[in-house]
């Protein structure tokens, strides 16, 4: 009888651990398409309308997947790392600069349109963390634990609101780094749409920058990931804050 019971119990977290990590990438998937309709979004207020017209202003993530950086790559990182980590990209949403009404600064506010919703998402999140009824330890354990699905799936124990806050914390998750992480100010990233409307540069360093920025992302990721991570921990950290 007692075995019966574990095996139903051990079912049951399989089952809960499951549905968490088909949210946690729902979630992604949904943070990067608000991130990218929001460019196209700015540029038709700015007076472009390639991505109106591309069908790119559309919440149905068909428009939006891109099969390698949508698929491929989460469903890999998901694989490798036993569901604790996973990252992806949807299609870039198309505009043309030359159409946009303010050329010394439409590009500019185009770019920041991505990061800037996601911060604003992510603010929404935490503002409505705050009317969920948990103690502040039970908010701490989930935080600390809302990737460890073993673990968070039973600290929810069929709690609604503890539910409610978990998918918060995601929400805060991806869109806290998908702002920061976008703020570097290395091509294709939107910090370096920034970086060119702040400081002058000249041609061939944008070409250079263009040809080879992907390239420079990777060796950040990869072989700086230290300072990288440190900075987008102490984001993450000062949002969790706010969440408790």
């Amino acid at each position: 009888m007692l075995y019966k019971y574990a095996s139903l119990v051990k079912e049951y977290l399989m089952g809960t651990e499951i549905i968490l990590i088909v949210f946690y990438v729902i979630v992604l998937l949904y943070s990067v398409i608000l991130h990218e309709i929001s460019h196209g979004v700015v540029a038709l207020w700015l007076g472009d309308v390639t991505a109106k017209y591309a069908g790119r202003l559309t919440l149905h993530p068909k428009s939006h997947i891109d099969p390698v950086g949508s698929i491929l790559v989460p469903g890999m990182l998901l694989l490798v790392s036993m569901g604790q980590m996973a990252f992806g990209w949807a299609k870039p949403v198309p505009y043309n600069p030359n159409n946009l009404r303010d050329q010394k600064w439409g590009e500019l506010l185009v770019a920041l349109a991505g990061p800037a919703t996601n911060i604003v998402i992510a603010f929404v999140a935490v503002l409505l963390s705050k009317l969920i009824f948990l103690s502040s330890q039970v908010k701490i354990e989930i935080i600390q634990n809302f990737n460890n699905w073993s673990d968070v799936a039973q600290l929810l124990s069929g709690s609604f609101q503890a539910i409610i806050f978990l998918l918060l914390v995601y929400v805060v998750f991806w869109n806290v780094l998908l702002t920061f992480f976008n703020l570097i100010p290395i091509p294709p990233l939107d910090g370096s749409k920034i970086l060119y409307a702040l400081v002058p540069i000249d041609i061939k360093t944008k070409i250079f920058l263009e040809q080879f920025g992907f390239f420079l992302l990777l060796f950040i990721v990869f072989f700086l990931n230290g300072p990288l991570s440190q900075f987008l921990s102490w984001a993450l950290n000062t949002f969790f804050g706010l969440m408790l």
